[in-house]
């Protein structure tokens, strides 16, 4: 008699709880990015600070491990060991959070089911057996709540404390298929035995509030989608055999809470002595360019970076066909494009997406240069090396150099590494870093001025550049609390016909907006704006100020200059081997009476309040060392503006989707815009 496997398929598509729940949260986060800032009306009432309701959803429950004695009188013929069920879960709920603020708390308490069907076995004579669970809890889940963001988007994290109330099961052994017309045994219910009655387990999940009514209601509803999963740590229904369950919890809750009055809240006269040391300014250029012509000075690293697991130079960069070398000219980039970029990248990133072409046309007019490529792959030294031979092909066959003037290594790691030592965050953005071809010369009429040794960058090349809301166009509020500090504050710009803008909230002290999103399509405009200052004791602060903007685009013989500095990863501090470069070339191009506009940036990797205090470093050493240098020079004449605007993705320089972006994003950008 031959042993059949014959499993009843179950009509449920199963998937891994892992891949449910990064499914939800990836659908989460997409949600999260669809919020706007924006709003068009004053809102009545703040928002609620404690919340009220309750929470329905579906326990996905995964069992794992084994069972097989079911109580004292029954122990069945073969072990049960996977199976999956759905339970129901209710719990009325409390939360705590204060608007515009990353921490809360939350608390749950209610009904959660457990229950589960183990797979089919077959037990040794051949008879297919079936064990379903009806497990329920009396949960109590108190959680931490985060909001990364400060927004609606929010994760939470804590304890689970369960207190079982049922642990029902039913069995049935069904006839051997080998012998027809044979009855199935009868199902035998009972209950579980040695059930511990208290599990203690830990919970992590996500959840994204959806206003349900407007802020000029004092009662405010809110539907929030969550998710939660909760491993099998700690949930062994049982004290003997292996049995566990991880459970994947999907669901919603609705809560209500009531806000306060803006008549209850603490404002405070913004003619009143209590309110004399709160200041608030705003800085409103006379005249406000859409665009401007700069000529472009721009810096070329001397690496190209490899995508994971290949050897060949990535599409993204500019190669040419060798009929194309002849037509090919540095100060025309704008002609040789990548098919790959769009947006920022695609306008400024041409110039490094040529840089093979650039470094093959330099070395066919200076035929005596040599470069050396070392390719570090971070898996072995052969795969380093064969990434600079594939560099090194391009040039020879397509530039047509000689193959002696090029050398080539392969190198595990590059000298200066992306990263720090023990960093675990962001580890396949740095690594992406790391997978590069580095371009070394001793040539160096192919070096940036002043500049020697193996890790020079390369001679920049210059380009013409139309520059979009340039940074003198944004107009500038300053916000200072005083004594009583600001938590977090908003605007609301009202224009001469009472439509309301709203932006916020913000935390820092200084805050630049484009003209160009307040005044829109309009060419001028007259508006009030009020700053609404939330306080860390609890007040409200309001201040008003009139600003008066004008749109306008300047001749086509205002024409700018802009250079840029790069840094190393995590590095305030610049470079040695940009500080003679910012006193000897930059310094002297800066004509008398203009103005220096000097803004850092970081990439995205790491904390954002950590890159927005690296940027600011970045960006008032490079002022130091200019200003340090013009009164060298005896010369007073110049204005400075200094910005850090961290890794901000509307004013970033560029994207953050590869490599090259990323580490030409961690750099300071210096506009000189001559005196009209």
């Amino acid at each position: 008699m031959k042993n059949k496997n014959n499993f009843k398929k179950s009509g449920l598509i199963l998937c891994s709880p892992d891949k449910l729940i990064k499914s939800l949260m990836v659908s989460t986060l997409i949600f999260t990015t669809l919020t706007n800032t924006l709003q068009a009306q004053e809102p009545t009432y703040t928002k609620p600070s404690w919340w009220f309701g309750a929470a329905a959803g579906a326990n996905f429950n995964f069992y794992r491990g084994s069972t097989q004695k079911l109580n004292e009188d029954l122990t069945v013929p073969a072990a049960f060991h996977s199976g999956f069920g759905a339970g129901l879960y209710l719990a009325p709920l409390v939360e705590y959070h204060k608007p515009a603020s990353m921490w809360g708390a939350m608390f749950q308490a209610g009904y959660d089911g457990r229950s589960g069907k183990f797979k089919e076995i077959k037990t040794p004579c051949n008879c297919p057996a079936d064990l379903s669970t009806k497990m329920s809890y009396v949960t109590i889940e108190p959680s931490l709540r985060f909001a990364p963001f400060k927004s609606d988007f929010y994760m939470y994290a804590g304890p689970r404390v369960a207190f079982n109330v049922a642990k029902s099961f039913v069995y049935q052994q069904k006839a051997n298929p080998d012998y027809p017309n044979q009855v199935d045994n009868p199902e035998v219910k009972g209950d579980l035995s040695d059930v511990n009655n208290t599990l203690i387990s830990m919970q992590i999940g996500a959840g994204y509030d959806i206003q349900l009514s407007s802020q000029n209601k004092r009662t405010q509803y809110v539907l929030s989608p969550f998710v939660s999963f909760q491993p099998y740590f700690g949930q062994s229904p049982r004290s003997i055999e292996s049995w566990n369950v991880t459970t994947l919890r999907v669901g919603a809750a609705f809560k209500f809470g009531r806000g306060h009055k803006s008549s209850d809240v603490a404002t405070v006269d913004p003619t009143g002595p209590a309110n004399a040391d709160v200041q608030f300014s705003i800085n409103s250029p006379k005249n406000i360019p859409t665009e401007r012509r700069v000529r472009e000075t721009f810096p070329l690293r001397n690496y190209i970076f490899f995508d994971k697991g290949s050897k060949e130079i990535p599409s993204r960069y500019v190669l040419l066909k060798k009929d194309e070398v002849k037509d090919f000219k540095e100060d025309q980039l704008e002609v040789f494009k990548s098919k790959k970029l769009s947006g920022r990248s695609n306008r400024q990133m041409v110039a490094y997406y040529n840089i093979l072409n650039i470094l093959g046309d330099r070395m066919n007019k200076k035929p005596t240069t040599t470069i050396k490529l070392v390719g570090s792959s971070e898996t072995s030294n052969e795969d380093g090396k064969a990434m600079a031979e594939s560099v090194k092909s391009y040039l020879v066959n397509t530039f047509g150099i000689d193959g002696s003037r090029i050398s080539t290594e392969g190198r595990n790691k590059p000298l200066i590494p992306s990263g720090q030592p023990g960093g675990t965050k962001d580890l396949e953005m740095l690594s992406e870093g790391n997978r590069r071809v580095s371009i070394e010369t001793v040539s160096p009429t192919l070096l940036m001025e002043f500049q020697s040794g193996p890790d020079a960058p390369l001679q920049p090349v210059e380009i013409m550049d139309v520059q979009k809301a340039p940074l003198d166009s944004y107009v500038t509020f300053n916000v200072d609390g005083g004594n009583d500090e600001f938590k977090y504050w908003d605007l609301e710009v009202k224009d001469e016909k009472g439509a309301v803008q709203k932006f916020g909230p913000y935390t820092q002290k200084k805050l630049s907006l484009p003209g160009k999103s307040i005044l829109g399509d309009r060419p001028q405009g007259d508006f009030k704006v009020t700053m609404i200052g939330h306080t860390k004791s609890g007040k409200t602060i309001k201040k008003e100020a009139p600003v008066h903007m004008v749109l306008w685009t300047p001749g086509k013989s205002e024409e700018g200059m802009r250079f840029s500095v790069i840094f190393e990863f995590n590095d305030s501090e610049v470079n040695t081997i940009y500080d003679k470069y910012l006193t000897d070339v930059v310094t002297p191009k800066i004509p008398q009476g203009a103005s220096v506009i000097i803004h850092g940036h970081t990439d995205i990797v790491g904390d954002a309040d950590h890159n927005k205090q690296l940027s600011v470093k970045r960006s008032k050493d490079v002022q130091m060392i200019i200003e340090k240098e013009l009164t060298k020079l005896g010369r007073s004449d110049v204005k400075f503006e200094e910005y850090g605007f961290g890794e901000e993705d509307e004013l970033s320089p560029f994207e953050n989707k590869y490599p090259e972006e990323r580490f030409y994003n961690r750099t300071v950008v210096i506009d000189i815009i001559p005196k009209i």
